[in-house]
């Protein structure tokens, strides 16, 4: 650790070289190393090659640093067509510069470890990334920070733009708890490290006894992502009245043991905040390595999954109510945390309930010490429409105008599994909703090898209005749709056509110089 330590000292001077215009030669090596927790990993293991990929969008942010070479670490190639898609979303001018500065370097290994660990093992590769380098100033864009990635980054003898490994639990829930309470920002009812179901029946009793009506609590996993660590505990019958002290424990009991396995390292229990109206805002943020704190975006987050509680999508910006809120809310916790040396992207989520004729609610939930799913969009909006995050939430651009946007991870349909990215990029843009340059709206792809996975993409939708990018975002599921039987009547047809020629094919027998096949017997 004394050597990253030591090699922590360059990164100021060297990410300011990627600050635009950027005009001095460097390297950044996108790492996309999801080090997550066990369960997290278990749950997106499969998908690990899309996740990586959602890094793509960066191409983007050449055509404003021209002097930056991107080097990226996947463990499965990227399309050639997907490259090109992102490069012709800038102008031809730009995107002939572009190219011969985009490098891929790939770890064939389709275990489900972090990429990090996996390019440890690969020396040859390492040596590779050096060669790219090529004694240019260089660091590392991680996704988060644990020793393997500065393992990796002690190897390349480049540092990292990200947060040390030993600041981690920084992000916890039961951290975060703490934090916002020096912050002075509101948390919903509850209690922070507990570990044990008996830790855990105390806390749900200790919230029923302050809230009587509660519906619902929460129990959360310290080292979690995308609320996949959460449970939900109904505190009321299917009649609406509170449910006895004996069924909420049976509930308790029935959490599955993996959970309570990871629940023993910490977790914390909150009130479910509810309301006549409810949302899931964020804010996020960047600590620059000169520790300045940067409200990039605030947004209104789409939850879903079996349990409610799991990122899908978001909408920029976050309402015009308590945006100004959370962008004070996430200058006092980017503060806070700067003072501790936490450095790079980060969000803060929260949630916003208010009754009838009420002011809204907002309590913070969590810190995400990492990019997430609210990370792209934001890249592709900076990188098209430079602008600005003005104080009443919205994306100015120089002209004055404001941009908006709907994005998510997790446009798709078990149908459309395996069509080919090509198809999807082309009928978007057929379908005349690809970003424009002209008009700076549209619709921007990511994620494309999903579609193989699992028949899902992301996609950022800017438009000049809310209801605009509200409209493009929609636009596109049908399109797929149709793309998708167009695609699947071909393949059919394509199948029956191959099986009609094996069909019309005679079969050769024995012939002057054909030796009759030798039968096989079976001993009985």
């Amino acid at each position: 650790m004394g050597d990253f330590t030591l090699l922590q000292r360059r990164l100021v001077s060297v990410w300011r070289l990627s600050r635009p215009p950027g005009g001095t030669e460097h390297v950044r090596v996108v790492l996309p190393s999801y080090n997550l927790g066990a369960s997290a990993l278990r749950h997106y293991a499969h998908r690990l090659p899309a996740l990586e990929h959602r890094f793509l969008v960066e191409i983007l942010q050449l055509a404003r640093v021209e002097a930056c070479t991107l080097v990226f670490v996947f463990c499965q190639a990227p399309d050639a067509e997907v490259i090109d898609y992102y490069l012709s979303l800038l102008p031809p001018e730009t995107s002939a510069r572009v190219r011969p500065r985009i490098c891929t370097v790939v770890v064939p290994d389709d275990s489900g470890r972090p990429i990090a660990a996996k390019l440890l093992d690969r020396p040859d590769l390492l040596d590779h990334i050096r060669d790219c380098i090529g004694g240019r100033p260089a660091f590392i864009e991680p996704w988060n920070v644990t020793g393997d990635e500065v393992a990796v980054a002690v190897r390349l003898q480049a540092p990292v733009n990200g947060t040390a490994p030993e600041l981690w639990p920084l992000g916890f829930k039961s951290s975060g708890r703490r934090l916002f309470a020096a912050a002075g920002i509101p948390t919903p009812s509850g209690s922070e490290g507990v570990r044990t179901t008996e830790d855990l029946r105390r806390a749900i009793a200790s919230l029923r006894k302050a809230h009587p009506g509660l519906a619902a609590a929460v129990v959360k996993l310290d080292n979690s992502v995308s609320g996949d660590g959460n449970q939900v505990i109904a505190l009321r019958d299917p009649t609406g009245s509170p449910a006895s002290a004996r069924t909420v424990s049976e509930r308790v009991a029935s959490i599955p043991d993996w959970y309570l396995a990871e629940f023993a390292l910490g977790g914390v229990v909150e009130a479910y905040v509810a309301g006549d109206y409810w949302s899931s805002p964020s804010v996020q943020i960047e600590i620059t390595p000169e520790g300045r704190v940067v409200v990039l975006a605030t947004h209104e987050q789409i939850l879903g999954g079996d349990n409610g509680q799991v990122y899908q999508g978001c909408r920029f910006p976050a309402r015009r109510d308590y945006a100004m809120r959370l962008a004070t809310y996430g200058q006092r916790v980017g503060r806070l945390l700067a003072e501790r040396q936490v450095i790079g992207m980060l969000s803060i989520d929260f949630v916003a309930a208010r009754d009838h004729g009420q002011q809204w609610r907002l309590y913070a939930l969590e810190v995400n010490l990492r990019r997430g799913g609210t990370t792209p969009p934001i890249v592709v909006l900076s990188s098209l429409l430079p602008g600005s995050y003005d104080a009443y939430g919205r994306w100015r651009l120089p002209d004055g105008s404001a941009r908006y946007y709907c994005a998510t991870d997790h446009l798709g349909d078990p149908r459309w599994t395996g069509l080919p990215p090509g198809q999807v990029i082309d009928g978007v843009r057929s379908a005349g909703l690809e970003f424009d340059r002209q008009t700076g709206t549209g619709v921007v792809l990511h994620m494309l090898s999903g579609i193989a996975i699992d028949g899902r993409f992301g996609m950022t939708a800017v438009g000049g209005s809310a209801q605009e990018a509200k409209h493009l975002f929609a636009a596109v599921r049908p399109v797929v749709n149709r793309l998708c039987a167009k695609w699947a009547a071909s393949t059919a047809a394509t199948r029956a056509a191959s099986k009609a020629e094996l069909l019309r094919v005679p079969r050769q027998g024995p012939g002057p110089d054909r030796k009759p096949r030798r039968q096989l017997t079976r001993s009985g």
